[in-house]
């Protein structure tokens, strides 16, 4: 008699097979990380992930270099940096109306910033490289950090206000009683509490900036200009040439900020909000 699946055996059964999805998906992400570091410390590194005959910091040695690491890495923290405290400075300011007042223009307006965050880049750099030129902001670093921050303000306005609702409004109420004006309610009191909402939105606004490639080659001109991610596609040679050492290091060189901001701001992703009793119902 053929064997009958008691629920048990289905609930196995799914678990299993969800669990093997689960490493495909996570070998697909897996394999061009591990590419990524045995290639950088593979003296013979090319397109397979193989482990290397022996190890060798040559590749490092070869991008360690102003003009291939140092500066592009430098234009990068700075483009970056600048476009993501604009952004999360002005989102915080647009974020606190739109969570603490009632209007009946704070749905359209949500609703349009949603939808502001669908739109391609590519689909608006044609005028907004005409606009550029015409103000002279073309081939300008802070021309090029009001764009990135424009581009990631949307989603950052949306971001920041959800976590903004989850800050009690009395708090606020009490210091204005104490004579607080509502500028310094929202830094002394909102944006404190709400850690975790401020190092999400500045850890996506980062990321989000670091790893664009078409705005600033779009926007900037000068070669000493362009950040880290331009000057990657300088590892690709003519008629397909790539040396893949030299392109793996400078791929774990290019990571490493990210990574470091993440683990700076990890405390606060994984907390809550540090009400602490404050209100009591």
């Amino acid at each position: 008699m053929p064997a009958r699946w008691t629920p048990r055996s289905r609930r196995t059964g799914r678990r299993l097979a969800a669990d093997a999805g689960l490493l495909v998906v996570a070998a697909a992400f897996a394999l061009p990380l591990a590419w990524v570091v045995l290639s950088a410390l593979d003296p013979h590194a090319g397109l397979r992930v193989q482990v290397p005959d022996g190890l060798t910091l040559d590749n490092f040695d070869a991008v360690l270099k102003p003009d291939i690491t140092y500066t592009p890495l430098l234009n990068s923290l700075i483009l970056c940096g600048g476009g993501t405290l604009l952004t999360v400075v002005c989102a915080a300011l647009a974020a606190y109306p739109l969570s603490r007042f009632r209007s009946r223009l704070n749905r359209p307006f949500l609703l349009t910033i949603l939808f502001a965050t669908c739109l391609p880049i590519t689909a608006i750099m044609v005028p907004v490289y005409a606009l550029f030129v015409r103000v002279n902001l073309i081939d300008t670093v802070q021309g090029t950090i009001f764009f990135f921050a424009a581009s990631q303000l949307p989603f950052a306005i949306w971001l920041m206000k959800n976590f903004m609702d989850g800050v009690p409004k009395e708090l606020e109420e009490a210091a204005w009683t104490d004579g607080a004006s509502s500028l310094q309610s929202l830094v002394r009191i909102v944006l404190p509490l709400m850690g975790p909402g401020v190092a999400v939105v500045t850890v996506f606004s980062f990321v989000m900036m670091w790893g664009n490639f078409f705005v600033p080659f779009m926007l900037l001109l000068t070669p000493d200009q362009m950040p880290a991610s331009v000057s990657i596609n300088d590892f690709f040679g003519n008629r397909g040439t790539v040396v893949y050492g030299q392109l793996a290091a400078f791929s774990v060189i290019y990571s490493t900020p990210v990574i470091l901001l993440y683990v700076l701001v990890a405390r606060r992703l994984g907390g809550g909000f540090a009400l602490g009793g404050a209100v009591k119902g």
